[in-house]
């Protein structure tokens, strides 16, 4: 069948929809956030893929989505946004697999010393011996001089994650954790004020006690409400090393236990496996004083391929070790050449995809966890569609989210690279160059949540800007626009010698009382400039000036919010706790002795204790990720039936919480803090998100704007902010940004400051001010290549920017 035809959809707030797409094309979704894109392409027709795919191999477990049937579905992946690695091990080597393919070569082909006679010799040239030892296979191999037996060094010996080649005193991390005394203590401040700020209220009390009777029965002053500064050498060096550091003293024994703060921070962090976030931050990362940051044994590190080392290649650029394979698949020739070549091949084509996405500028040894959303986004792709299979349906969910545009081109070479192979690739995406590269546009609308769901335009890109129906055919056809009046500078923030990661000493002047907008290519230091050194102040030869004008610094990232299943769009911001009060004060719920609390499906009383208040159980299906299916108990209620007997205004408390921001308004008219509090959230264009949504099924965009929403609820009033925001057009339509930059605005001439990390024309556009970096990203970038006005920019620029607004 050369089509998938899906009849009736009703998931979510999808209309019956029926939908008929060819296969093996280019297919782009596009529509306002919340409008039904992604229910229709992940909760329907990836969700029915992989149901009858596991039916057709006699296996269950997957429910049938809210559709009538689907026709023609074929094997499906799905790239998400949320799909993110946090692990301190991965690195771009290992999730990529070219590392893998790396440790192999060095089995294979590594040069070494012999330990007895030390001469060189070579892997490849030894004669290897089996044996098995304690039920364990043992490999060594003979030295070709000497014969002297020794351990073949194998894959494992030259992987971080094992206990053969990590270096043991970093166990593989290159980095140790130390203490850094210039957190722990504030030396203008006094124990009874809280000098050691690790040591939380009462038990700063205890750790104080302590500390006086190891003075007086050590024969020191104790100094009570003595600032640290005032201390004597003797009085410090007690309070940091504990008793055991005065072991000459007499009475040593009558000063109790007290172990000093070090100490005592070092365990307290142990006991918690180094997973203590609120103590993570008295402890800073330095190179492994052994490995000095190579992460491998001494023997592992020190062998040669090529006259180069392992951590050598690892902290290449991904160019720098193209040519560097290159080089090395010259020179093989005979068994070398044979036992190389598939993997010698295999690195050779990730590299040239990761290139071809602009990610050239990285080395193989950096963390996952320092990627910016750009680099992550491309890295997973590369990643997970390496692949050479056809007869696929391949889901992409913003695959450009974090791309500057100049890197959009890669990326739509290799969708339709994965096209022209036989699969069906379907996309997720507002951008314009990927809808005008796409065979099919399919627009969901015409307006989001319960105003959305439906099909209002289909077709080619063209036919899409003719159709008066539809919004996104409206905005590609608009003139660009930028802001018309400016707002002027009538004060700075100034950064100078800002040099962190890849930046060059970058000095920077940004207007306070104004829209910023940092811009420039993928890794060119924007957020390490505005997020590290500017807010968190990790770059101590930085001067920063300016930070006194405001009473609070709001950072809102992408990752700015906890994603627990149990929180949602009303416990996140507050308006639950208004709520559940407003359900307790109801007649029935007094008649029943139900409190608030009762009305929390985070805690046992009133909720559903089969799924614990989630109104889902999970259900384990072996080969494939778990699912989710419907409470049996309960029904996907939550809570028990005492709870939902009580009514306000007629509705249960579980069906408050399936209303829509907007349908909550009208509902709650009548509560003005309530009120006031949702119209905040209609406001930042989340109007259309139900109640009750969980935190993970948000987009990148929908949860900083949420973060926001959640900030001006706390704070309507009365400080002045400095708002820095990590891409916030991230998932929106250009209807969705318009609404946005409005917002943005409104902010603005409260006298807050706001700056935001972005890639999104229509956002930089309407800003005062760009501060632009690059040229590109990594080595490459960390300058400053533009500061002033965008329009500015547009004419006068030489950057990538500049050529794409």
């Amino acid at each position: 069948m050369d089509k998938i035809e899906i009849l009736n959809a009703r998931e979510g707030n999808l209309k019956d929809v029926s939908l008929t797409l060819p296969k093996e094309k280019l297919i782009v979704l596009t529509g306002v956030s919340g409008s039904g894109k992604s229910t229709f392409l992940i909760d329907v027709l990836f969700n029915e893929c992989q149901r009858q795919y596991l039916e057709a191999m006699g296996m269950q477990g997957i429910p049938k989505p809210k559709v009538r049937k689907v026709r023609g579905a074929s094997p499906a992946i799905v790239i998400t946004q949320t799909m993110e690695n946090k692990n301190p091990r991965s690195t771009v080597g290992t999730q990529s697999n070219i590392y893998t393919d790396l440790r192999m070569i060095y089995e294979k082909l590594h040069r070494r010393t012999c330990p007895q006679c030390h001469r060189e010799i070579e892997a490849a040239e030894c004669r290897e011996t089996t044996e098995k030892i304690n039920g364990d296979f043992h490999v060594t191999m003979d030295c070709p001089h000497c014969g002297f037996r020794m351990d073949k060094l194998t894959r494992t010996y030259f992987s971080f994650n094992t206990t053969e080649g990590a270096c043991p005193a970093c166990e593989g991390l290159g980095q140790i954790s130390v203490i850094d005394s210039a957190r722990i203590l504030d030396d203008s401040l006094s124990l009874e004020q809280g000098a050691v700020r690790f040591w939380e209220k009462r038990y700063g009390e205890y750790q104080g006690e302590l500390y006086y009777a190891a003075c007086r029965a050590l024969g020191i002053e104790e100094p009570h409400n003595v600032p640290l500064s005032q201390y004597t050498a003797l009085q410090r060096k007690l309070l940091l090393e504990g008793r055991a550091s005065l072991s000459g003293k007499p009475n040593l024994k009558k000063a109790g236990n007290f172990e000093g703060v070090v100490a005592n921070l070092k365990r307290r962090w142990a006991e918690k496996g180094g997973q203590a976030s609120a103590l993570d931050a008295y402890f800073k990362q330095t190179p492994c004083p052994i490995c000095h940051g190579e992460r491998l044994t001494e023997l592992s590190r020190t062998v040669t391929v090529n006259k180069t080392r392992l951590p050598e290649l690892s902290a290449l650029s991904l160019t720098a070790l193209q040519a560097w394979i290159e080089q090395l698949d010259a020179i093989l020739f005979g068994n070398a050449g044979i036992v190389a070549e598939a993997y010698l091949r295999d690195i050779q084509t990730k590299l040239r995809r990761l290139i071809r996405l602009g990610l050239g500028y990285l080395t193989l040894d950096r963390q996952i966890v320092t990627l910016s959303g750009g680099e992550r986004q491309r890295l997973r792709l590369a990643a997970a569609l390496d692949l050479e299979m056809s007869g696929l349906v391949i889901m992409l969910d913003e695959p450009t989210a974090g791309l500057h545009p100049q890197d959009t081109e890669g990326l739509i070479d290799l969708l339709k690279h994965l096209r022209d192979l036989g699969n069906t690739v379907i996309v997720i995406e507002h951008d314009l160059e990927i809808m005008a590269a796409a065979d099919l546009l399919v627009e969901f609308g015409p307006g989001a949540g319960i105003h959305g769901g439906r099909i209002v335009s289909f077709g080619t890109l063209k036919q899409l800007q003719a159709d008066p129906a539809s919004l996104s055919g409206a905005w590609l056809q608009r003139p660009d626009e930028f802001n018309p009046h400016p707002r002027p500078a009538q004060n700075w923030i100034t950064i100078e010698n800002a040099s962190l990661y890849n930046l060059k000493h970058l000095d920077v002047k940004i207007p306070i009382g104004c829209l910023n907008a940092v811009t420039g290519p993928s890794g060119s230091g924007k957020s390490t400039l505005i997020f590290e050194v500017l807010s968190a102040g990790r770059c101590p030869q930085a001067m920063i000036r300016g930070l006194e004008n405001f009473d609070q610094i709001v950072r809102i990232e992408q990752t700015s919010i906890t994603r627990m299943k149990r929180s949602n769009t009303a416990t996140y911001t507050g308006i639950y706790t208004l709520i559940r009060q407003l359900f307790a004060q109801t007649e029935q719920a007094r008649a029943a002795g139900l409190s608030a609390k009762a009305f929390s499906f985070n805690t046992p009383g009133g909720r559903c204790e089969r799924c614990q208040g989630m109104g889902v159980v999970e259900s384990n299906l072996l080969f494939f990720a778990d699912t989710e299916i419907v409470c049996p108990q309960c029904q996907g209620q939550r809570f028990n039936e005492t709870v939902l007997d009580v009514r306000y205004n007629g509705m249960t408390i579980r069906e408050v919480l399936d209303l829509t921001v907007e349908e909550a308004l009208d509902f709650f008219a009548d509560q003005p803090k309530l009120h006031a509090q949702l119209a905040l959230l209609a406001e930042t264009g989340l109007g259309y998100l139900p109640l009750g949504q969980p935190l993970t099924t948000l987009s990148g965009g929908e949860a900083q704007r949420l973060k926001l929403a959640a900030e001006l609820i706390e704070n309507p009033s009365g400080k002045r902010q400095l708002y820095l925001m990590d891409e916030p057009t991230t998932g929106l339509h250009p209807e969705d940004i318009d609404r946005f930059i409005r917002l943005l605005y409104r902010l603005r001439e409260a006298g807050h400051t706001l700056i935001v990390v972005e890639h999104n024309p229509q956002l930089i556009r309407a800003c005062d001010w760009v501060i632009d970096l690059g040229p590109q990203g990594g080595d490459q970038g960390g300058q400053l290549m533009f500061a002033g006005e965008p329009q500015v920019l547009k004419f006068a620029g030489v950057s990538a920017t500049a050529r794409y607004l």
